[in-house]
Parts: C-alpha cells; sequence; structure tokens
C-alpha cells in the first residue's frame, strides 16, 4: 500500500471516528484508538506495519512533553508548589503502590515489571480530563485546580518513570552508556538553550517569515531530542527540558502556536497507532480478566483522589467528581508500555493487556462522569466557584508596544495593574522585557496567539499596533470571537477614527490629536498669547473638532458630504473664535 493510501485511511478513520465520540462525550483519544482498531490488524487490517506507524508517530508524545514543558513556568509551578507537591505526589505515589503491589502479589508479574505498570497506571489522560473538566466548567474552580494540580505533577513525573523504565531496560541489556555521557548531554542542552535559543530565534524572527518560526520551532524539538537519544535517554527527556528553557522567553507562544498542528496531528497518529497495535485477540481470551481488570483500576484511582481531596478538606461532591474524571488510565501509559517492551522490561502479552485497560478504562470514565452527575444533580450543586478566579493571567491586553503602547504599560505598571503585552519587534519585546514587563513575541491578529496569551479572560484590550489595517482586522476578530472585551483601540487618522467607530468601537484615540493640540498651545503662547487663552482656543477646536466626527459618524456620511461638511465646519468653527475674541 503507498504511503498516500495510508494517509487517506487515518484522515478518513480520524474524520468518522473522532467527530462521532465527541458528539457522544466519550473523547477524541477514545475516538482516535477506536478508529485505529477498526484499521488495524484485528479487524479490517486495512494499513499494514503498525508497529513502524507507532514509533513514528512517538514524534506526536515528544512535541506533547516540549508544550508540557513550555507551560511550566517557573512561577506557575512555585504558586501550585503545595497542591502539586503534596496533592499530586502523594496521588502518583499511593495510586502506583497500589497497583504494582496488586501486579506482584496477587497476579504474580515479577518486581520489574510491576513497579513499572504501577507507575504506568498511575498517570491519568492530562488530554482527556481537562477536557471532562473543561465540559463541567470546573478547570477553573477550587476543585478544578487541586485536579490540575494532580495532572500537572503526573506531566513532571513522566520523564523520570520514563529514565526509570529505560534503566531498568539497561540493567537487564547492560547497554547504557557511561552516566558522566548522560549527565554532559543534559548539561549541555541546557547550556545551548540558555545561551543560544534565543538569539537564534531573536534571528529568525527579525529577518525570517511565519514559516522559518515554524521550522525553527521543529528543529528545537528534534535536536534536542535527538541529542538525548544518541546517550540512551529519551527524545521527550530532551524536548521536556527544551520546553522549560523557553517558558519564560518571550517567543513561548509564538513557539506553542506553531508547534501546535504538528502536536496534534502527530498524537491523533500516535492514538490511532496504539489502536492498531491493540491485541483484540487477547481481550476475546480473557475478557473477564481484562474488563474486570480496566474497573478494578478506575475505582481504585478513584478512591485514592477522592480520599487525598477529602484530607485536603475539598467538599464530598467535588472530591468525587474530579476523582471519577482523573480516573482512567493515560496516554502517557502507552508510552511507557511501549518503551518498557522495546526495553524487554515487559513481554509483549502483559504489554499488551495493560494497553487494553487503559483503553477500556478511558472508555469507562466519561460515561461514569455523566452517570454521577445525573444521579446527584451536579448541575445543580452551589455555585461556590463563582467566587474564585484565577489570576495567573492578566486581564488587560496591549496589542502592539512600541511608543503607543508604552505609555498605557507604564502608567498599568506604575499602579501594579499586571498586563500582558504582544509586539513583532523581537529585539524591541527582549529590551522592554528587561524591565520586568510579560510581553511576548507574535501577530495579534492570529486568534490561536491571542488565546495563548489570555484574551479569553481578559477584561480590556487595548490596540496599539502600528498598522490602520491590522489595527481594524484585529478590531474584527476580537469583536466577533469575544465581544465582551473591551476594546480601546489606536486610531490612525480620521478616516480610520471613523471606520473604527463604524465597527462597533466606542473608545478610540487619534493617535497624534492630542499632541498636536499640546504643539497648538505652544505655538500660540509664542506668538504672545497667554497660558489661558491658548488653553481656550485649544478647548474650543477640540471640542468642536469631536462634534464634527461624531455628525460624520452619525449621519454615515460619503467622501462628497464630508468634504462639504468640512467646509461647513470651517465657517463654524471662525465664527466660535470671534464669538469668543467679543467675550
Amino acid at each position: 500500500m503507498s504511503l498516500l493510501s495510508s494517509v487517506a485511511i487515518f484522515l478518513g478513520a480520524t474524520l468518522v471516528a473522532v467527530p462521532l465520540f465527541k458528539k457522544f462525550k466519550l473523547g477524541a483519544i477514545l475516538g482516535y484508538l477506536i478508529a485505529g482498531v477498526v484499521i488495524g490488524p484485528s479487524v479490517f487490517n486495512l494499513v499494514s506495519d503498525p508497529y513502524t506507524i507507532l514509533h513514528f508517530a512517538e514524534l506526536g508524545v515528544v512535541l506533547l512533553l516540549f508544550v508540557i514543558g513550555l507551560e511550566l513556568e517557573p512561577a506557575t509551578l512555585w504558586r501550585m508548589r503545595n497542591q502539586i507537591v503534596f496533592i499530586g505526589g502523594s496521588q502518583l505515589l499511593i495510586s502506583a503502590a497500589a497497583i504494582g503491589l496488586f501486579c506482584h502479589y496477587v497476579v504474580g508479574i515479577n518486581f520489574a515489571a510491576s513497579l513499572v505498570i504501577g507507575l504506568g497506571l498511575a498517570l491519568s489522560s492530562t488530554a482527556f480530563a481537562i477536557q471532562l473538566m473543561n465540559e463541567q466548567r470546573i478547570l477553573h474552580t477550587l476543585p478544578g485546580q487541586k485536579g490540575f494540580s494532580i495532572l500537572l505533577m503526573q506531566d513532571v513525573a513522566v520523564i523520570p518513570i520514563l529514565l526509570l523504565v529505560a534503566a531498568l531496560g539497561s540493567a537487564q541489556t547492560e547497554s547504557a552508556p557511561a552516566w558522566y555521557i548522560s549527565v554532559g548531554a543534559v548539561v549541555g542542552v541546557l547550556l545551548v538553550g540558555r545561551f543560544l535559543v534565543n538569539p537564534l530565534l531573536r534571528v529568525v524572527a527579525r529577518y525570517g517569515s511565519s514559516e522559518v518560526m515554524t521550522a525553527a520551532a521543529l528543529f528545537i524539538v528534534l535536536v534536542t531530542g535527538m541529542a538525548m537519544d544518541q546517550v540512551g535517554l529519551s527524545m521527550g527527556m530532551g524536548a521536556f527540558i527544551a520546553g522549560i528553557l523557553l517558558a519564560d522567553s518571550s517567543f513561548k507562544h509564538q513557539l506553542e502556536t506553531e508547534i501546535e498542528p504538528f502536536k496534534g496531528l502527530l498524537l491523533g497518529l500516535f492514538f490511532i497507532a496504539i489502536g492498531m497495535n491493540l491485541d483484540l485477540q487477547l481481550l476475546f481470551n480473557e475478557p473477564v480478566f481484562i474488563v474486570s481488570m480496566s474497573i478494578l483500576l478506575v475505582i481504585v484511582k478513584a478512591a485514592i483522589i477522592f480520599s487525598i481531596l477529602r484530607v485536603s478538606k475539598e467538599r464530598s461532591t467535588d472530591s468525587m467528581r474530579i476523582a471519577i474524571m482523573l480516573s482512567q488510565g493515560g496516554e502517557f501509559a502507552f508510552v511507557v508500555m511501549t518503551l518498557a517492551l522495546s526495553n524487554t522490561v515487559l513481554d509483549a502479552s502483559i504489554a499488551g493487556q495493560v494497553n487494553l485497560i487503559v483503553g477500556l478504562s478511558m472508555a469507562l470514565t466519561s460515561p461514569a462522569v455523566i452517570v454521577y452527575s445525573l444521579f446527584f444533580n451536579t448541575k445543580n450543586c452551589p455555585a461556590v466557584y463563582d467566587s474564585f478566579t484565577d489570576t495567573s493571567e492578566p486581564k488587560v491586553i496591549i496589542a502592539g508596544f512600541g511608543r503607543f503602547g508604552q505609555i498605557t504599560g507604564r502608567i498599568l505598571a506604575a499602579n501594579s495593574i499586571p498586563f500582558t503585552a504582544m509586539d513583532k519587534d523581537a529585539e524591541h519585546i527582549e529590551f522592554v522585557r528587561q524591565f520586568g514587563n510579560k510581553v511576548y513575541f507574535g501577530d495579534a491578529t492570529r486568534i490561536d496567539l491571542l488565546k495563548k496569551a489570555g484574551i479569553e479572560s481578559a477584561r480590556v484590550l487595548l490596540v496599539a499596533i502600528d498598522n490602520a489595517e491590522e489595527i481594524t482586522e484585529l478590531v474584527k476578530l476580537v469583536q466577533h470571537e469575544y465581544p465582551k472585551v473591551k476594546i480601546v483601540a489606536r486610531a490612525r487618522n480620521r478616516m480610520h477614527a471613523i471606520e473604527l467607530s463604524k465597527l462597533g468601537v466606542s473608545y478610540f484615540v487619534r493617535e497624534i490629536f492630542d499632541s498636536a493640540l499640546s504643539a497648538s498651545k505652544e505655538v500660540l503662547k509664542a506668538y504672545g498669547y497667554t497660558q489661558g487663552q491658548a488653553d481656550g482656543m485649544a478647548t474650543i477646536f477640540s471640542e468642536h473638532d469631536n462634534k464634527m466626527l461624531d455628525r460624520v459618524i452619525k449621519e454615515n456620511l460619503g467622501l462628497n458630504d464630508m468634504i462639504k461638511k468640512t467646509k461647513q465646519g470651517r465657517e463654524e468653527l471662525q465664527q466660535l473664535f470671534e464669538e469668543d475674541k467679543q467675550d
């Protein structure tokens, strides 16, 4: 079968399965898995060699780890440190211990394999759980934040778990590189990331294009991943470290946006490949064991998470909802099992059983949430969450941080009002960032970048871009997608102000109007008028000009009518000045 035929089959299976499963609130991941099962050797056998496809699709996991690293800003980790360490850490350790001991003493699996299975199944599906919490509108609540802390701890723990699996495999094969080579590789990645990556990105941003920035993002991920792979560590670890190093970079949003399409497609391919590699014959051979172990996994993890949240003084209802949403096995369990299999820590039959159990646990989670919500009517629970506000993202965004936007930024900073600024001038924002402002590189007219900058939680958007067309484009975009956000827009000239007003912008500032008025006062004073007389003349002109502008906007005049009104306005203005002199 040709490559194009395989791609067409993958896309077709995705188009059918994913929307169908999302419609029934079963999640996209489960849709990918079932699509893989259907087109794989267990059912229709439409695509050959699923293991090779799985190996290639692991790049999706590498990109996911890079994005996770980008999200782990030191400030965010420090703010959530207690929840991450105590709630997330206790969930991971207790779940891994319980599952591992069960596998060793009850099922009879050897200790190393039981340890790997316990750690792998202790991980929940970040994508699955966050989707459920978003659908239930509890992600940004206090209980939801504790659930997110558990997921964050699991994401951080993925790298040590993968290292442990690799070490267990190396201990058996005795082919691991010397420890100092691995340490040297990590130090090398840290040094390169610290001193070379940001200068490289600044050059790309200044002289390249959007496509070159995409190439740079993929280059950084692949090179760091390959460097780690060459010294016996995981590609994911290299990508994860690279992400953390760039978490505070001004290019963070841009990099994440450029990586996102590739991450999504390759992750989808990864889950399809996992589905293709699921051995349904194992399910047919031992249906009672596989199904009962899947149900037991969900019950055990839910009980552990529920108990931990109750100890942290969460209500029973909230604790149970979060516990159910995080009770499934996660996508990283597939990664752990794949690595364990390739390192001969597990044999193929056990890895296959674990993968089936994870897949079935995912299938059980969404129905469990739905049933729990129906029986306990959680939608009518007291809305104690309304008092919780997520302060991690500023409520003001300044799009364009040149001389115009900086004035507002300085005033906000002087009054301790946090803001996020965006600008396309890489050298400019790196300079401004030295003074402690949160400034990001990127084109504000891109909806994906706006989302990364926090537009969904913003109250005010100052559009201070130095381009009339881009200002208008951004205003239209935000008004359509986020109508509740208040827009203050920079108007390049009179005609642009009229255009913005017709678009519904209530607050616009003509960029040279006030400065020109100030200059006119100085000219009048130098000519011989007093300060009071100069101020009076400027006030008369300003009030008259604003009235004329309002009249043009309200009457929706064309160009010819506007010219007539302007001539008429000059006569009215002269009359006003004459009357002022007589007074």
